[in-house]
């Protein structure tokens, strides 16, 4: 068999990086939450409106 070359560079990971990827991920949670959240009182309002 052939051997194929292989090459892994090698980046410098900083704190900084890190963090804007938490925090861009908590952002994304926290508006998903919030959408959710008001999805559901608009349908229970919705359901009490049409069948309370």
């Amino acid at each position: 068999m052939a051997e194929q070359p292989m090459s892994i560079e090698m980046v410098e990971v900083k704190a900084a990086d890190i963090m804007d990827e938490r925090r861009a991920m908590y952002d994304g949670f926290m508006t998903a939450s919030k959408w959710g959240i008001g999805a559901t009182i608009v349908l229970l309002v919705a359901l009490y409106l049409f069948f309370g």
